[in-house]
């Protein structure tokens, strides 16, 4: 099975469509133009445009491309945010709000029309509500928290080491980095994966983490996958992804 993988994306719309557009030109050239595509999650936060992302993303399944969708913990704050006027994660131990910069919800809502600035929760949240379209937070409650194919498992932040994929509690599959990152054991297929970003895309053995700081200005790579086999894509055609 072939198998597009894409990292956080983080409301950089130009990056997004870049990335679609390398997928498609591989497409063309291996003649598989049904082959899925996985977006890791985090759609949204810090990057200027997480609504046109959305858009883009609900317009593109809605007419038939093969795009599979995962929640990323960004994802839910958001959602969460503008449907119960939530600011605050118990995962973000420094105590720091969706508004935060480091956590970019400003730029989210900024991507709305949406003027706010941390410690404006009541106010943010009161225009959140009436601005984000019901299409948009329907779109994030809705999606999956991992993807399964032949070899691979797709999940936003990584599984909890030891525990079937049935048994994992949804905080690790958003948020988790230890044990995680540092466990060396198979995990009976390829875990791969985002939430923490890198200079760029890199695969440890046992795992693939995709997420190469988009979030941060650096570029949305996409990846592909055939069996064992792992490649990124670039302006120039494929390059191969190995264990480092």
């Amino acid at each position: 099975m072939r198998l597009y993988i894409l990292g956080d994306i983080h409301g950089q719309l130009d990056q997004l469509r870049r990335a679609h557009r390398l997928i498609a030109e591989d497409k063309a050239r291996v003649a598989d133009p049904e082959a899925p595509v996985v977006h890791l999650g985090d759609l949204v936060d810090r990057g200027p445009d997480s609504r046109g992302v959305l858009d883009h993303l609900i317009a593109g399944r809605a007419a038939g491309a093969p795009w599979i969708v995962l929640k990323g913990n960004h994802d839910r704050m958001f959602a969460r945010f503008a449907r119960n006027g939530l600011a605050h994660d118990t995962n973000v131990k420094s105590g720091k709000s969706w508004l935060h910069p480091v956590l970019g919800g400003t730029a989210t809502l900024a991507s709305y029309g949406i003027a706010a600035e941390d410690g404006d929760f009541a106010p943010a949240a009161e225009a959140a509500a009436r601005t984000v379209p019901e299409a948009h937070l329907n779109f994030l409650e809705s999606l999956p928290l991992w993807f399964e194919a032949p070899g691979l498992l797709c999940v936003h932040a990584g599984i909890r080491p030891g525990r079937a994929l049935t048994a994992q509690d949804t905080e690790d599959l958003l948020w988790i980095r230890e044990p995680f990152l540092s466990d060396a054991r198979s995990h009976g297929r390829l875990v791969v994966h985002g939430h923490t970003a890198l200079d760029a895309p890199t695969h440890f053995g046992n795992r693939v983490d995709l997420d190469g700081g988009a979030g941060y200005g650096r570029p949305l790579v996409p990846a592909v996958f055939e069996g064992p086999h792992a490649a990124i894509l670039t302006e120039t055609g494929r390059r191969p992804l190995t264990p480092a």
